[in-house]
């Protein structure tokens, strides 16, 4: 977000294409991104001081992973933040874990496995770690 990180911030208060035409959905070489989404509850009620607290606090926690991040976009009418990330291993629980120190009222949004009414579901994390594995 700042020119020391890599990252660009937007600040202007114009009306923006709707996420789904600007967030992108690969890299420079072709390969396929992933993304989270993070909601910060009451972020669009806050004092400006505040929101320029976790602004700051975002840009300090997505700074550390310029090689990964390729697009954040923080909709204060929403409180949402939207990351679009490279894909490694594990980043879409790592990166949120680090907004989430800086920010803890950050919750990231994710789906819930289905309650297979099984007390361990162990097997199918085992099954599906399998697909990462080169």
């Amino acid at each position: 977000m700042s020119k020391s990180s890599g990252l660009r911030l937007d600040t202007g208060l114009k009306p923006a294409a709707p996420l789904w035409q600007r967030v992108p959905t690969r890299d420079e070489n072709g390969i396929q991104l992933s993304d989270f989404m993070m909601l910060i509850p009451g972020l669009n009620k806050a004092d400006n001081h505040y929101i320029e607290g976790v602004i700051v606090e975002l840009e300090c926690a997505l700074g550390r992973y310029t090689d990964t991040v390729c697009f954040a976009d923080l909709n204060l009418k929403l409180n949402l933040l939207w990351v679009s990330v490279r894909p490694v291993l594990g980043i879409c629980l790592e990166l949120p874990t680090a907004i989430q120190l800086r920010i803890p009222e950050a919750l990231l949004i994710a789906q819930r496995l289905p309650d297979t009414g099984k007390p361990d579901q162990t097997g199918l994390w085992r099954r599906l770690s399998g697909f990462w594995r080169d």
